[in-house]
């Protein structure tokens, strides 16, 4: 009876669990819903300043900017975003594979001796980064900044990367982040962000009807110091969504598989739990029947 009572308890225990985690995944599954509307809305605005920049490139003006301006590289930012909590698989250890492969990339184009300053975002990303201290690399987190930061934050973090570029703390700045494809499909990326380059920006270019005459006020250098930051921001925005898209639906699929493990666990633990009390029936069946024969 023992042990009857013993399976009872984790039958039930499990039970609870694979309720659990049935309701983790539909909270996640939402959250993913609710960032691909978010993408949604800013995708428009994102387009127009693409198209913006297309017709201001099209004009073939020499646009002087410090926001795409090449130097030499010796000294790499590189933002990884990962997450502040737990139970979503695999995700933060293959945004850090990642990071570690592009930190090799990056010493083997610009040399061993690059300066390379990493920018966490994210608890989880955070304690993983620290390990890295004393390897050539450099960890700085900044205040606030976490991986469900609003869309100011968001901006005022991209204005202080623009801060460390423009003042040659930081010759090139990236981004590494896991780009959201489908539920089922998430992609470890590196984007650039500063210098912006030439074929990020001219995206929207192809759209333009080169034949249509625009005349630009104040002038098309000025619009495009204006709208170039607009741009960046419109990018990190977009990352970060995607990012926190992609943690929901990392998470949706790890709880589908701890659901899935509840349900085949809790099928073994009924199925030994009938066998034992199907066996403790028939004990006491063949202990009644033989005292019936002692008679």
């Amino acid at each position: 009876m023992a042990t009857l009572k013993a399976l009872k308890t984790r039958i039930g225990s499990v039970s609870s669990s694979e309720k659990i985690t049935g309701a983790m995944k539909m909270i996640s599954s939402a959250k993913v819903h609710k960032n691909e509307q978010e993408l949604k809305k800013l995708i428009p605005f994102r387009n127009q300043v693409k198209s913006i920049m297309g017709h201001l490139l099209d004009t073939n003006i020499e646009f002087d900017s410090p926001l795409i301006s090449e130097r030499e590289v010796e000294n790499v930012g590189v933002v990884v975003y990962g997450t502040d909590d737990g139970l979503c698989g695999a995700y933060n250890i293959n945004i850090f594979k990642r990071l570690l492969i592009h930190l090799s990339e990056l010493r083997g184009k610009y040399g061993n001796n690059v300066g390379i300053t990493v920018y966490p975002i994210g608890k989880k990303m955070a304690k993983a980064c620290l390990r890295l201290n004393g390897m050539g690399v450099t960890v700085q987190q900044f205040d606030g900044v976490d991986s469900k930061m609003n869309p100011t934050v968001v901006n005022e973090f991209t204005h202080k990367l623009r801060e460390q570029f423009v003042s040659s703390k930081a010759d090139r700045i990236e981004v590494v982040y896991m780009r959201f494809v489908s539920m089922a499909r998430q992609i470890a990326t590196v984007e650039q962000l500063y210098p912006v380059s030439r074929e990020a920006i001219e995206g929207g270019a192809a759209d333009v009807d080169g034949n249509t005459l625009y005349i630009f006020e104040p002038d098309a250098n000025r619009i495009f110091n204006e709208v170039l930051p607009m741009f960046v921001l419109s990018t990190m925005q977009e990352i970060t969504i995607e990012n926190r898209a992609s943690e929901q639906a990392a998470r949706v699929m790890a709880m589908q598989s701890a659901n899935d493990n509840a349900k085949k666990l809790l099928e073994s633990l009924q199925l030994e739990y009938n066998k034992l009390r199907q066996q403790g029936i028939t004990t006491e069946l063949l202990d009644i029947l033989g005292g019936q024969v002692e008679r």
